[in-house]
Formats: structure tokens, C-alpha cells, sequence
């Protein structure tokens, strides 16, 4: 899916909505996550240590998040994060990977360096149900990419994500996060 990404208009409040989730997420968070492939249900167990920061609009890092997206205007995004993770398999130890993301907002849409499953920039479109839970649809190369991201206190998150192909569902996720500081 392509989304048009020069219009700037905003559902009332989006933009306000958005930039407290992400200034709430800031800090250290202890990820323990579930994988479940689909349809065989085979388990996946691993945990991520993410650090999420805070990025105001006109920022470094959002202004080459704007050009890595080919954007006329450097200022478009209003708002964004920078996520690193370091990841391993919670039973066997074994490092998973370790990297980092920008997200950017510029109107409706979510802007990131990197995809989920691709190195390339991609775009996301976002909501809330309520200033707690914050819903991302990307879909990029075949692929959906369905997730949930809930605040539940100042203290946990929860995240569900639900990864489809070509129109089936291959990959459930389930996160538990735990504020470190």
C-alpha cells in the first residue's frame, strides 16, 4: 500500500494524542514477548531491553527521517521517538539482534527508517481507540503488520501484534513490558 503523504490534515487532538503516548513511553522498558506461528503454533520466547526517547518536531533525527521519505518539508513531522532494542531468546540466552529505529508523524501517518522485516523506510497509519492504546496498520511487500500498543499505568505496556501474508495470518505476537526506569 502507498499512502499519500504530503496532506497535513488531522483528526482534532491526533497530534496531541500522539506525542504524550510518546513522551509517556519514554525510558528503559524490559520487553518478554510470546511469538505464536501460525497455523502450527509453534512458541517463540524472547526478551528485549528498548529504550524509547522522545524527539520534537524539527529535530536532527527527524529532519533525515524527512529526507530519508524524500519530503519537500524537513519540518513536516510534528513529533517521533528513537527505539533501541537488544534482543535474545529468554530460554537459551542467545543474542537475537540489537538495532535501533526513528519514528516520525507527520499528519495521520507514522514514518519510520525501517520496517519490521525490511531495512527500507517505510509508513505506517495510526489511531487511538482512547489516549492509552494506540493502533499501527503497515503493510509493505505483501506483508500486514497489525498491532496494539496499550499504556496501562505509568509502570506496563502490552502489544499484540498480528502478522499476515498475502492475506493469511502467519505470526501472532504477545509482549509483556516492564517499566526500568
Amino acid at each position: 500500500m502507498t499512502i499519500s503523504l504530503q496532506r497535513l490534515t488531522v483528526e482534532p487532538g491526533l497530534d496531541r494524542l500522539i506525542s504524550d503516548f510518546f513522551q509517556r513511553s519514554v525510558g528503559e522498558w524490559l520487553s518478554e514477548r510470546r511469538y505464536f506461528t501460525l497455523p502450527d503454533g509453534k512458541v517463540r520466547e524472547v526478551e528485549s531491553l528498548i529504550t524509547v526517547q522522545y524527539l520534537a518536531q524539527g529535530c536532527d533525527e527527524l529532519r533525515s527521517l524527512a529526507a530519508l521519505h524524500g519530503l519537500e518539508n524537513e519540518t513536516l513531522m510534528s513529533c517521533g521517538a528513537a527505539v533501541t532494542w537488544d534482543t535474545k531468546n529468554s530460554i537459551l540466552g542467545k543474542e537475537m539482534s540489537k538495532g535501533s529505529t526513528i519514528f516520525g508523524i507527520g499528519g495521520e501517518v507514522m514514518y519510520r527508517d525501517r520496517g519490521f522485516a525490511t531495512p527500507k523506510p517505510i509508513t505506517a497509519v495510526f489511531s487511538f481507540s482512547n489516549p492509552e492504546t494506540l493502533a499501527l496498520r503497515t503493510e509493505y511487500q505483501g506483508s500486514v503488520f497489525e498491532e496494539e500498543v496499550k499504556l496501562i499505568g505509568s509502570k506496563y505496556r502490552t502489544r499484540q501484534t498480528i502478522i499476515s501474508r498475502f492475506g493469511e495470518q502467519q505470526m501472532i505476537g504477545q509482549y509483556l513490558e516492564k517499566r526500568l526506569s
